[in-house]
């Protein structure tokens, strides 16, 4: 019995790990071989005296309507004191989340002024914007009318307004820039360059591997990542930002933080470079600060490096639009690509995923209540002896499988956005759900021997009467489907 068991429990997760590797896409991820080299450390543009130093002059602001269709939003305006003139302007358009001027660009916007830039921080309309829904070309409509309220304001100089996008709003700004040459110039800050999905992809993969989990996980990352998430939605995650781009003929700033592993920093920039090259536009500047993060923060403060090389940029042009050296900083890298996503070949759809695990759960819910049922009213199942054992044991072991899985990925997804690692959780964790896995499979394998020891006994019968056959069709459909799922996100899978 103990050989039978360990024979049909390789052949159970063998052909589990055969299921969970033709089921999907896996996770190659394409080596970067064309290394950004700078051509200085020092990120400085312009000399001494291109532009008034940052903390030059006092700040003033002021709240302002800004009219946009069915609504109104506010926005700050920061102003340097005592300085006349036509003035540069820069409107700024937010990342991710909801953005308020009370909170947002605070410090980018007070210093810009400082330096005899007016800046304006528009607050973020939301009624338009969810998880689930955001149209960038929309949202860059609205952020064009806090352009046209901020060159109206007395003291700006209406050529020279231009616009700042930090991580979600560098999809936005180059939209705006193609739809409207007169801007005066750009700033893509943290810009993600290629589509959502693949940006997110790339993140999940280098955080991932910042947290030191096992390789088998990385499977989930094009399975989860490449799918039609549950409840519909999120038609932005293909937006593609390159046709704006390459319409781009404004002066590019392009900033990155070094120690930013959500954004391919050096893939962008070439993109970048490469976009405005097709537009016929050679006027790029690229920074990379080294440290800094997404924000292009450094301990938790925006770096004063940056603020310095963004006003004195602001500032000077037209000269600076073309300023050497032209890629300049902390030397960037990056090891992989971010590439378009695969399509699962057959979980594609999030609400199919998610429907299955959930019919399958409610098959085992039903099944053992039938069982229940029949015990308690007939005082018998139908079930041969010793079948109800490891038929019940085999859907707790998926049910507990499940669970641990997600506890897993939600436990080494919060590990890898704090920049945590923890070996119980990381290494031991997925030793756990496998073994809780591999140890569902024993337990099947043991049934089905049980019940072909049964089926070959002429005086045995292994099921009788119909809330037996509906228990066991039920319990054993529901386990082998959810077998399945954990095969499909990589609990069985043996290198293959």
């Amino acid at each position: 019995m103990l050989f039978r068991t360990a024979a049909s429990t390789a052949v159970g997760v063998i052909a589990l790990a055969l299921a969970g590797a033709v089921m999907g896409p896996q996770w190659d991820p394409v080596p970067l071989t064309d290394p950004l080299v700078v051509q200085s450390e020092s990120t400085a543009i312009g000399g001494p005296s291109a532009g008034a130093p940052v903390g030059t002059y006092e700040v003033e602001t002021r709240i302002v309507d800004v009219a946009l269709d069915g609504t109104v939003i506010q926005a700050q305006i920061s102003s340097p004191v005592g300085l006349s003139g036509a003035l540069p302007g820069v409107v700024f358009v937010h990342g991710a989340g909801t953005g308020e001027f009370s909170r947002a660009f605070r410090g980018q916007a007070h210093e810009l002024a400082s330096a005899g830039i007016v800046t304006m921080v528009p607050n973020k309309r939301l009624d338009t914007y969810s998880t689930r829904h955001r149209d960038y070309e929309a949202m860059a409509g609205d952020y064009a009318r806090s352009v046209e309220v901020l060159r109206a304001q007395p003291g700006i100089d209406p050529s020279q307004v231009g616009v700042y996008g930090e991580s979600e709003g560098a999809w936005i700004v180059p939209v705006m820039t193609a739809n409207d040459p007169t801007l005066g110039f750009a700033a893509l800050i943290a810009a993600p360059v290629v589509p959502p999905r693949e940006q997110a992809a790339f993140a999940a993969d280098a955080y991932l591997r910042n947290t030191g989990v096992p390789s088998g996980v990385f499977r989930a990352i094009p399975r989860a990542v490449g799918m039609d998430f549950p409840g519909g939605g999120f038609e932005y995650a293909d937006f593609d930002v390159t046709p704006f781009q390459r319409r781009t003929m404004q002066p590019v700033f392009v900033g990155y933080g070094t120690g930013d592993a959500a954004m391919p920093t050096v893939q962008g920039a070439q993109q970048i470079i490469a976009d405005l090259a097709v537009a016929g536009n050679d006027q790029y500047t690229v920074r990379y600060y080294a440290g800094a993060d997404h924000g292009l923060r450094v301990d938790g403060v925006v770096s004063a490096d940056f603020v310095r090389d963004l006003s004195r940029w602001i500032s000077g042009l037209p000269a600076t639009a073309t300023a050497q050296p032209r890629i300049a900083g902390d030397q960037p890298h990056q090891t992989y690509l971010a590439v378009p996503i695969k399509t699962p070949r057959w979980f594609g759809d999030g609400n199919l995923v998610l429907n299955i695990v959930i019919v399958s759960a409610g098959a085992l819910v039903v099944g053992a209540g039938v069982w229940l049922v029949a015990r308690v009213r007939r005082r018998g199942t139908g079930l041969a002896e010793g079948l109800s054992g490891p038929l019940f044991a085999m859907a707790l072991g998926t049910v507990l499988t499940v669970g641990a899985l997600v506890w897993y990925l939600l436990a080494i997804t919060r590990l890898a956005l704090d920049y945590e690692q923890n070996a119980w959780v990381v290494q031991g964790g997925w030793v756990a759900v496998r073994a809780l896995g591999v140890g569902t499979v024993v337990v099947a394998a043991v049934l089905v021997n049980r019940l072909e020891d049964v089926r070959v006994d002429p005086e045995r019968r292994a099921v009788r009467g119909w809330p037996a056959r509906v228990t066991v069709a039920l319990v054993g459909t529901g386990s082998l489907v959810l077998l399945v799922t954990l095969a499909y996100w990589g609990v069985f899978q043996l290198g293959i």
